[in-house]
């Protein structure tokens, strides 16, 4: 499936909106240069970003701060009201940002559909919140007293969200954040600026306070600006534990508290009782779309020794089929990832897994062979790659990769498989096959993961909570428990 130049062009001029910064209801200059957007599809430059610096980022916190002195005293069934018509407006426009997200990171036209639905799900959900946060009355005996709590907002939220999420991860920090009565600065990744900044545009337009959501898309150093800021009362970061150790040595500076939501590698355990074809169609499948580009995909495949050959097989079969090419064709499964330094990054895991070795390579390895398809020469792509009977202690079974890569293990019981899946410094998720609905259960239970998935994949809905354990950082995002994260509470003591 060859990348079409011409259209990517074209939809580039019709759909990016401008690389601006969103600070109140203006859109001033940045004072740290500009990026030059690459689409990762055709590897060609796309359009320019403003960068904040550091005075951009005083001035979106300095909006955010003002905006949160009116957006927090209005009623909550205004406040609910915004979120309810800022969601409307994202699914008006969800045909756009789908082109946008397709532009800007390469996600699949087969996968954006989902994404401004998702965006507008948490909104709506987090609307529903908003008239029914309330304190509680502590008992008091036998003292002549009144005791009870209030939930207040924190003030000001920084969130700093990774490129593979685009307005969904934006959408669901912000909305649970607003619902709460904050407001907030939202620092997008030059790699994917575009959906995040009309993200700020529809709040402008559907009501919000100028300055209760601002954009500021910027590198590294806009983002240690943020969270250094004594104005900025919590932040929420989605991306790598690197970056986040870097977060929380600034976050220290005021003594604030900061959600985590990292990366993984999730454990796929198929036992022998389960349905050996769908598993590895799964195995197969779900590792390699978004070209591997998700927290939660099932990048290690553990699978019980006697059925290992027909798994196996199966799983490389269905890779090897899996259409590769243009993102913005409805068939593609597997795009280009998002940026060159990703690919070199990825093959470099690559070589050294397959020098080592640290298993036999079965399918991929390496860039997809562009003679074959010269229409795929100037992308960023990584052939899908199935790696077996892979040492568990090498670093392709233990570093996240965030690519089309699947490591394949094996086990002889079950100790052994929940041992394996626990094996990594990571706990966002895990993956359970079996027929056996009481091992399902046992075997969830000892998962050190914060999700787990029996017999598939499904997309959580915004009413359940989602963050892991360990390395893939702390604090929930979704659900009631996503709302708690921008709420805190306040005692008071009444004598009577």
């Amino acid at each position: 499936m060859p990348v079409d130049l011409d259209r990517h062009a074209a939809l580039a001029k019709e759909l990016l909106p401008p690389g601006r910064l969103l600070v109140g209801d203006d859109r001033p200059d940045g004072d740290a240069g500009t990026y030059a957007h690459v689409n990762p599809a055709t590897g060609r430059e796309q359009a320019a970003v403003t960068l904040a610096g550091p005075g951009q980022v005083n001035a979106a916190v300095d909006a955010a701060r003002t905006a949160f002195e009116r957006w927090r005293t209005l009623r909550p069934d205004e406040r609910r009201g915004a979120l309810l018509r800022l969601a409307a407006l994202v699914r008006r426009d969800a045909e756009k940002i789908e082109g946008i997200l397709t532009l800007e990171c390469a996600v699949p036209a087969a996968t954006t559909a989902a994404l401004p639905r998702r965006a507008a799900d948490y909104l709506e959900y987090y609307a529903g919140y908003a008239d029914k946060i309330e304190g509680r009355v502590i008992p008091i005996f036998p003292e002549n007293a009144f005791d009870y709590t209030l939930a207040e907002p924190y003030g000001v939220i920084g969130i700093i969200s990774t490129w593979n999420g685009g307005i969904s991860s934006v959408a669901r920090k912000a909305g649970a954040a607003l619902a709460a009565g904050n407001t907030v600065v939202v620092k997008p990744m030059e790699l994917a600026p575009f959906s995040s900044l009309l993200f700020g545009e529809l709040a402008l337009e559907a009501g919000l306070p100028a300055g209760a959501v601002n954009v500021v898309p910027g590198d590294a150093a806009a983002g240690a600006a943020l969270v250094r800021h004594p104005g900025v009362d919590k932040i929420s970061f989605t991306g790598g534990h690197r970056t986040a150790r870097a977060i929380l040595a600034d976050a220290a500076e005021t003594i604030k508290p900061v959600v985590l939501e990292l990366g993984g590698k999730s454990g796929n355990i198929i036992f022998p009782d389960a349905d050996l074809a769908a598993a590895g169609q799964f195995a197969g499948t779900v590792c390699m779309v978004m070209a591997g580009q998700g927290c939660v995909f099932p990048t290690r495949l553990i699978v019980h020794e006697s059925v290992h050959d027909q798994v196996v097989a199966t799983a490389v079969a269905t890779a090897a089929a899996l259409p590769i090419g243009d993102p913005l064709d409805p068939a593609t499964v597997v795009g280009p990832v998002v940026s060159a330094a990703a690919q070199t990054r990825i093959l470099g895991m690559l070589e050294r897994a397959l020098a080592a070795p640290a298993g036999e390579l079965l399918l991929g390895g390496g860039r997809v062979d562009a003679s074959a398809d010269p229409g795929l020469a100037g992308g960023f792509f990584v052939a899908p790659t199935i790696l077996d009977r892979v040492d568990p202690a090498a670093e392709i079974a233990q570093e996240e990769v965030f690519g089309p890569v699947l490591s394949v293990l094996t086990f002889r019981d079950e100790d052994e498989a929940v041992a394996l899946a626990n094996g990594t410094p990571y706990g966002l998720a895990g993956y359970v096959h079996t027929a056996d609905l009481r091992r399902a259960h046992r075997v969830a239970a000892r998962l050190d993961a914060g999700y787990v998935s029996v017999g598939g994949f499904a997309a959580l809905p915004a009413s359940a909570p989602f963050g892991g354990f360990g390395r893939s950082g702390y604090g929930k995002e979704g659900g009631r428990a996503g709302l708690d994260e921008f709420i805190r509470t306040k005692n008071v003591y009444l004598p009577l």
